[in-house]
C-alpha cells in the first residue's frame, strides 16, 4: 500500500474528530466511542476470515480494506498515526518472527 494514501486517510480521520456526529460515518463512530470502534474491528476481522474461508479473492481484498480502515480509525482515536505502525513493521523487518516474539517483555 502506498503510504501516501495512509497519510491522506489519517488526515481525514483526524479532521473527522472535530466534525459533528451526524456529518459522517467516522464522526458518528468517534461519537459512539472506543467500544463501538472495537466492535467494528471485530466484525471486519470476522468478515475477513469468512471471505478467506470461502476463497473469494475479491471479497478478501474488500474485507481487508474494511479491516484496515477501521484499524486506522482506532489509531486516530488513540492519537496514533499509521506511520507508528509502519515504523514498528520496519523495526521487525529482517527479524525472525520467533526472535521478535521472544524479545517481547512478558
Amino acid at each position: 500500500m502506498n503510504d501516501a494514501i495512509l497519510s491522506q486517510l489519517a488526515q481525514v480521520l483526524e479532521e473527522r474528530k472535530q466534525a459533528a456526529a451526524d456529518s459522517s460515518y467516522v464522526a458518528k463512530l468517534y461519537g459512539k466511542g472506543l467500544d463501538a470502534i472495537l466492535k467494528k474491528i471485530g466484525e471486519e476481522a470476522t468478515e475477513t476470515v469468512m471471505a478467506a474461508k470461502d476463497g473469494d479473492k475479491e471479497k478478501i481484498v474488500y474485507e481487508v480494506a474494511d479491516l484496515w480502515f477501521h484499524s486506522l480509525v482506532l489509531l486516530a482515536q488513540q492519537n496514533l498515526h499509521p506511520q507508528d505502525v509502519l515504523k514498528e513493521l520496519e523495526r521487525r523487518f529482517g527479524l525472525s518472527g520467533l526472535a521478535e516474539k521472544a524479545s517481547r517483555p512478558s
